[in-house]
């Protein structure tokens, strides 16, 4: 079976090198452009293309698909470069272009998408941070066929893991990239043998799961604990939770709930401070941050972080969004 693929994050990376092991014949990568990164903002090439690259896949970066958009051109060059292939099937994961009709009905098999999520619940761009966010017990893979509209498609196969109470939108990230290129590798499989059944979508638990926006990592004192304890999970390691003490921006890695004090103070005051954390009055509820980054710095410990300065007691945390 020959096949394209196309993604470009390290998700994405996990499922080609899981399907070029697997003896699967890959005629044809596409990935994002190379971004600029890093404090240089020098141009960085996506994890799907420097590995394709180390392994002497044939690669393509198109800055659009649609034949009829201002990508016109390397758009029409794409098809060419497919058509050129002769691929069964396209797998896509995490690629950042929306494919347009052409490329959906091109290949014999039509394109395999490679979700991060037990779909309905979490189409879109962001299913891992939201599961995490929304408190769901239970994630995993959806494999399915693709079609015109947001992640709607018929689903082929799927399984479920367990969200542990301590998952980071990076370590759940790290197991469901597993488990996605485990199962692409068992659907190609089964394609091959012709016993691979596509299921529709249920109607109910249509969730959307909306890009992470810069401005949400801005962190609410007067949210429960539980609600920020979440959001500091979720957006571990991008784009990480934000608030300023004693006019400093602070990135917060790592919190827990903590048992709240018999009185009440401002949302965002410091309660007490030790090695053990710091821990935060919140709108309803304490928090105990235990993981923590000054602007410029490394992630520290809370013994590390309050080392060398006065009592951080009483002090307060930015409350709210301003």
């Amino acid at each position: 079976m020959r096949l394209a693929f196309a993604g470009t994050p390290e998700f994405a990376r996990v499922a080609l090198a899981a399907l070029h092991g697997s003896g699967f014949e890959v005629s044809l990568v596409l990935t994002q452009p190379d971004r600029p990164a890093g404090r240089g903002q020098q141009l960085q090439p996506s994890a799907v293309k420097a590995w394709s690259v180390g392994q002497g896949l044939p690669l393509i970066q198109p800055h659009g698909l649609r034949l009829d958009g201002r990508h016109a051109l390397e758009a029409g060059q794409a098809r060419a470069s497919l058509v050129a292939a002769r691929i069964d099937v396209m797998v896509v994961a995490a690629y950042g272009l929306i494919l347009p009709d052409w490329a959906l009905c091109l290949p014999r098999l039509g394109c395999l998408n490679i979700h991060a999520s037990l779909l309905p619940r979490w189409r879109g761009a962001a299913p891992i941070h939201r599961a995490i966010e929304a408190g769901d017990e239970h994630t995993g893979i959806t494999v399915m066929q693709m079609d015109a509209g947001l992640d709607t498609g018929p689903m082929l196969l799927a399984e479920t893991i367990e969200i542990a109470f301590d998952d980071t939108t990076g370590t759940l990230h790290d197991r469901l990239a597993e488990l996605g290129g485990k199962l692409i590798v068992d659907a190609l499989q089964r394609a091959a043998r012709g016993d691979l059944t596509a299921t529709p979508q249920p109607v109910e638990g249509v969730t959307y799961a909306r890009k992470i926006d810069k401005a949400e990592s801005l962190v609410d004192w007067n949210d429960d604990a539980d609600v920020i304890a979440r959001r500091i999970r979720a957006f571990n390691p991008a784009p990480g939770a934000v608030s300023k003490l004693r006019g400093e921006s602070v990135k917060l890695w790592r919190a827990v709930p903590a048992v709240p004090a018999p009185f009440t103070v401002p949302a965002g005051t410091v309660m007490a401070a030790s090695s053990d954390g710091i821990t935060v009055a919140c709108g309803r509820g304490e928090l105990l941050l235990t993981e923590l980054q000054r602007a410029g710095g490394k992630r520290l410990s809370a013994a590390q972080f309050i080392q060398g300065q006065p009592s951080l007691i009483g002090d307060r945390f930015d409350a709210g969004l301003a």
